[in-house]
């Protein structure tokens, strides 16, 4: 079976406000070196991947920088949705264009935020779940063994399997509380959920007749019209009538047919500035600071403010970021809340700001 990766650069970001915007968005940031999340995981998977088995799927406002991005690769793989719908209806549209070319596939689809520290051993992993998908007809998830109770992170709870490294999945849970989390990861049979599935297509073509029956029969008139004519109207008229739900709500909660296989390779989910911090070294009192900063008695603190001088004094555990026309100030125990300023600056006409 031909091997086909498929990644998700359709995100806008809002948790990484003021910097990530609408035309700029968080996937097409450097937050590491000179490279952004998305070319790092392009990068990432060019050893496991033919260049022309790597789609990307991205939005219609996204997909000129992204193609600045990734101008190596064939145009015709980077797929443009006509509005946003979740993860969902992106792996759907994916799965669309490589039905047209290969029906008899295996899929593994790449969330573009990622950081992975051990890339040797990620390329290990992602083979390890290219062999369980073609050996299994089941939804092969990577799973990462919680060090943290992390309010950020979907969990995975798994049946262990002593005799294999493939693991029934029991139960997804979305995003906990703290007091959940920590519970999680004190029974020890949670594992993080990584955002990266494999499956033959014909598996997961299946999952969706059963569970989003609406998406499945979508797909079917995407793969219908892009050997045809009206591809753009189709997928227009399509993607009009998709529910705007997550692969996870939509498939992965309601399946009995999920293996988890655990992977441990320095991976980070990168959603927003409190695992941006936790992600880089700090300085002796375990700050981050760009730009020319001041600090005294500030610890445990992400500061980042390149266009002027700035000053921070006596404070623990907050985020500052500022840029030319806006600042962000927040604990870092509220980072999943940015999300919120962007809705009010939508509601109240503000949307130069976002």
């Amino acid at each position: 079976m031909e091997i086909y990766a498929i990644i998700m650069a359709g995100g806008v970001g809002t948790r990484f406000w003021p910097v990530s915007r609408e035309t700029k968005p968080k996937q097409i940031l450097n937050f590491h070196g000179d490279t952004s999340l998305l070319q790092n995981t392009v990068s990432r998977i060019e050893k496991v991947f033919k260049q022309e088995n790597i789609f990307v799927v991205t939005n219609r406002v996204h997909k000129l920088p992204v193609k600045d991005q990734l101008s190596k690769y064939p145009k015709v793989n980077i797929l443009e949705e006509p509005f946003g719908k979740n993860t969902s209806a992106c792996i759907g549209l994916a799965t669309a264009h490589i039905l047209s070319i290969n029906p008899e596939s295996i899929c593994i689809v790449f969330p573009s935020d990622h950081l992975i520290d051990e890339e040797e051993t990620f390329e290990e992993v992602i083979s390890k779940a290219i062999d369980a998908a073609k050996n299994n007809e089941s939804i092969i998830t990577i799973g990462i063994d919680p060090d943290e109770p992390e309010t950020g992170y979907g969990y995975i709870q798994f049946e262990e399997n002593k005799n294999n490294a493939l693991n029934k999945v029991l139960t997804f849970a979305e995003k906990p509380g703290y007091a959940t989390a920590k519970r999680f990861v004190e029974a020890g049979d949670f594992l993080w959920n990584s955002g990266i599935f494999a499956w033959q297509t014909s598996v997961i073509l299946d999952e969706l007749q059963i569970h989003m029956p609406d998406l499945f029969s979508g797909i079917n008139e995407i793969t219908s019209a892009i050997k045809g004519s009206g591809y753009d109207r189709t997928l227009v008229e399509v993607y009009g009538q998709l529910k705007n739900i997550s692969i996870d709500y939509g498939v992965m909660e309601k399946s009995r047919n999920v293996l988890v296989l655990k992977g441990d390779f320095g991976w980070r989910d990168i959603g927003n500035w409190q695992s941006l911090y936790k992600s880089e070294s700090g300085n002796s009192e375990e700050n981050i600071v760009k730009g020319q900063v001041y600090t005294e008695k500030t610890k445990n603190s992400y500061i980042n403010a390149p266009n002027k001088f700035t000053a921070v004094i006596g404070l623990e555990d907050i985020i500052f970021v500022d840029t030319h026309d806006a600042t962000l100030i927040c604990k870092k125990s509220h980072a999943q809340e940015v999300k919120n300023i962007v809705d009010h600056l939508r509601l109240n006409g503000m949307k130069h700001l976002i």
